[in-house]
């Protein structure tokens, strides 16, 4: 079973626009509203995909309880610890005709210590069931910066792959995560460094491997075998704010299979080329992805020094 930890869920709104005007009055073509977090985003694609998936997390308030009852629409299992705040919204604004997507993110509810000792424990009664563990997203004020650390270590002999910024980036590799799945920006700002020196200086921080999107250039994976690539065929436009959690979907799935790197690039690369072309987070293009796969170029492994 995949096991998908997002601390700080959200019921995600996502408002499609022909046009935006900023700092002007717009109309709104279609308003969508879902339970969302990265890590639900994973769940809903490895779900798709015939995955066993399970998501927690913390969740509170009448917007947590929008986000339960999505969760069980769309027949997403969860075990979802509930807190005293209100858990976030967040707002995502798509232009159509460019594909540009803008996203705003509240900070999400206070956690007090009580709450996140109890979330430790609700994590350990999950974790016997598991096999992969994924860590995503921001955390909420109040739980600690190295809370991805203190998950990493308490999964003890599972693959973990912990898909985040700043702090919780940081400080989580240096429990030994099996991955870590930074963005091109996210890294920089982690390490200061291009993406090869930056992902291997998280190797050196404690991470196995580091897996970074690169948007429309594809993926780049720093692993103890060297160093590898994978290119889209072409440029692929849509929402992108989901192709993230496609990758990292991918290679949960792959972590399940001890999947060579070669091929689970190339399933990481044509799910999230799929995922851009879905108008959500968490969705994916059916078709495209089997008509991608084929034309996704893996190069490697080369040994920079």
């Amino acid at each position: 079973m995949i096991l998908t930890v997002t601390l700080n869920v959200a019921l995600d709104v996502t408002y499609e626009m022909t046009t935006v005007t900023w700092g002007g009055s717009n109309r709104v073509a279609r308003a969508r509203r879902r339970a969302g977090g990265k890590g639900v985003n994973v769940a809903r694609v490895a779900a798709a995909l015939g995955e066993d998936v399970l998501v927690t997390g913390l969740a509170g308030g009448g917007t947590g309880d929008l986000v339960r009852a999505d969760l069980a629409a769309s027949g997403l299992r969860h075990a979802l610890m509930p807190v005293r705040g209100t858990s976030r919204n967040t707002v995502t604004v798509v232009a159509t005709g460019t594909g540009d997507a803008t996203v705003f993110n509240e900070a999400g509810p206070e956690i007090d210590p009580g709450e996140w000792d109890a979330f430790q424990e609700h994590y350990r009664s999950l974790l016997a069931r598991s096999h992969v563990v994924v860590l995503s997203g921001s955390l909420p004020p109040g739980v600690p910066r190295d809370a991805y650390a203190t998950l990493t270590a308490l999964a003890a002999d599972r693959p973990v792959i912990i898909d985040a910024d700043g702090d919780a980036l940081s400080q989580g590799v240096r429990a030994g995560p099996a991955v870590v799945k930074p963005n091109a920006d996210e890294l920089r700002r982690a390490t200061g460094l291009p993406p090869v020196p930056g992902s291997r200086a998280l190797q050196a921080a404690g991470a196995r491997a580091v897996l970074v999107s690169l948007g429309p250039d594809g993926l780049l994976a720093t692993t103890p075998d060297g160093v590898w690539r994978a290119k889209p065929p072409g440029p692929v436009t849509g929402n992108p704010t989901g192709a993230g959690d496609a990758a990292v979907a991918a290679t949960a799935r792959a972590l399940l299979s001890a999947t060579p790197w070669p091929d689970l690039l190339r399933h990481a690369a044509a799910l999230s080329a799929a995922a851009v072309r879905a108008p959500l987070a968490g969705d994916f293009d059916a078709a495209a992805y089997p008509r991608l796969l084929p034309e996704i170029i893996v190069e490697g492994p080369s040994c920079p020094s």
